[in-house]
């Protein structure tokens, strides 16, 4: 039996998870006026075990650009919430249909349909409300609430998911053909402009200037696109155990991905490109980003 050596970049996105689930737990609380399903709805989801990549990223880009660990919980917080709602909602039957989600029954398979839904559209209050009350200066709450409201909204995530249902392939004779050039705008916005949100909503609660945040959105969203590409390879390659849901979905659901539309190789290609230009952007900035390139290069490897 063969033992996986130790990958520092790894290890410390999987400390960090441990932590901030934590001050997840600690401080998003209900108390006798929210519903009791509804709370243990929400918190499921939201409280799953999961890689915290997001979060990770602001407090990452927050302490690059000088910002306290205390500055970055509200938006860092914020968008974990975000994040939680997609997943809540993609799974459902009427988006991507799945029963496993990390390893544990869908929130709706849980819950019902319906409370799976209001547990989602109240993680996208909660989570302005987190920004709106927890952010630590005043004056941030305006730019951050404007950033995530435009990176999670029609031009962002959920308009991704739009253009994710409509290329989808039918079951009819009028199928659509996978392009490279609709995978490309659908994981820029679904899956991209969350990783973009976070490293440019670290910067905004560290007072960085227009050129630093510019910078830090290039590094997310190429960031994003190389983990976007590595999760379609996986759909592909891995299993469900390796998963934690089930593998193959893409190709039976008939979704735009980078195999289907390129194959693995070449999308391993698009994948190391794009880690390229993540770590070409962040080098523009000054002070250490070692960590953040290493874990560029993470996203590249995943699914060897």
């Amino acid at each position: 039996m063969t033992t996986k050596p130790a990958n520092p970049t790894l290890d410390a996105v999987k400390a960090f998870a441990e932590r901030f689930s934590r001050l997840l737990d600690e401080r998003v609380t209900f108390d006798e006026k929210t519903p009791v399903t509804l709370a243990e709805s929400i918190r499921y989801s939201l409280l799953a075990p999961g890689k915290r990549l997001r979060p990770f990223l602001v407090y990452q880009c927050g302490a690059l650009c000088g910002a306290n660990e205390e500055a970055c919980y509200a938006p860092a917080a914020a968008l974990e919430m975000i994040h939680a709602f997609s997943l809540i909602h993609d799974d459902l039957p009427a988006m991507d249909d799945d029963d496993l989600r990390r390893g544990r029954p869908t929130n709706h398979k849980v819950y019902g349909e319906a409370v799976a839904i209001l547990a989602g559209d109240a993680l996208v209050t909660l989570a302005f409300e987190t920004l709106a009350t927890k952010t630590l200066n005043r004056e941030h709450i305006a730019p951050l609430v404007a950033t995530l409201a435009r990176t999670a909204g029609g031009e962002g995530m959920i308009g991704g998911q739009t253009l994710d249902i409509e290329g989808q392939q039918s079951e009819t004779d009028n199928r659509k053909p996978p392009s490279l050039e609709s995978v490309r705008r659908i994981h820029s916005t679904k899956t991209g402009a969350l990783f973009e949100c976070a490293c440019r909503m670290g910067g905004i609660v560290a007072g960085a200037d227009d050129q630093t945040l510019d910078r830090l959105s290039a590094f997310g969203l190429n960031l994003g696109l190389a983990f976007q590409i590595a999760d379609d390879l996986l759909d592909v390659t891995a299993s469900a155990d390796d998963l934690g849901k089930k593998s193959g979905k893409d190709a039976e659901m008939g979704k735009q991905t980078y195999p289907a539309s390129v194959g693995i190789e070449r999308s391993r290609e698009l994948a190391k490109s794009a880690v390229s230009a993540a770590i070409e952007a962040i080098r523009g900035i000054s002070g250490d980003t070692a960590g953040l390139e290493a874990l560029a290069e993470f996203a590249y490897r995943r699914d060897r």
